[in-house]
């Protein structure tokens, strides 16, 4: 069972995600807070596997709180579920720690398979908000990235390159594994030397270089 904790100060949005939830037979509402601050104190109550956390909340917001919580000796993972796209907010939110950001209006199924894939270890960001990151990116880095790009990607083996393109279209590990016909272990140590080769700490990153190489 998925341990959930909702964070949102709107009472309406808790309850439709609690009812949502709760439909469920893997995963679990363990608890509610209206901010962030009571977020933090329920976290360390109730040790839930995932955190969704809004943003704009009284007391303590969003962002604040989930900094909070990666700084924790054992963290719970946390997704962003917010109305607000902006670019600083979702390079904010990942800046904190957070392992996901979706929007609200992300249909019901994904937020399903989001919280899934992130108590997996899969970090979770919808494709709207990985193209968000990406144009953030460009824009403070300038336009020409893609022979930087090229020449890291030329540095790896066949199989390393397959799961970068992989990365770079969202795919979780255990997508990719199934694509490739692979284990999700050896896609996971696969994904750990694309940090080391790429020079990337995260699989956002990982899916820049790729757009960046115009591969996706």
């Amino acid at each position: 069972m998925i341990r959930v904790l909702i964070v949102d100060d709107d009472p309406l949005v808790r309850s439709a995600l609690t009812l949502m939830l709760g439909g469920q037979s893997d995963i679990g509402v363990v608890g509610e807070a209206g901010n962030g601050l009571d977020g933090l104190a329920v976290a360390a109550d109730l040790s839930p596997d995932v955190v969704l956390m809004d943003i704009r909340m009284p007391v303590l917001n969003g962002l604040d709180a989930t900094r909070r919580l990666h700084a924790t000796s054992d963290p719970p993972r946390v997704i962003v579920l917010t109305t607000f796209d902006a670019d600083d907010y979702v390079v904010s939110a990942l800046a904190a720690g957070a392992d996901g950001f979706l929007l609200k209006d992300t249909p019901p199924a994904e937020i399903l398979d989001a919280i899934r894939k992130v108590a997996d270890g899969d970090p979770m960001l919808s494709p709207s908000v990985t193209a968000t990151l990406i144009r953030r990116v460009r824009l403070d880095n300038g336009n020409d990235r893609s022979q930087g790009a090229e020449e890291k990607l030329a540095t790896l083996t066949s199989r390393e390159h397959e799961v970068a393109v992989a990365v770079g279209r969202g795919l979780s590990n255990a997508e990719i594994a199934a694509e490739l016909f692979l284990s999700v272990p050896t896609v996971k140590a696969h994904v750990s030397r694309l940090f080391d080769k790429l020079q990337v700490t995260n699989r956002v990153q990982i899916a820049i270089c790729v757009h960046d190489a115009g591969l996706v």
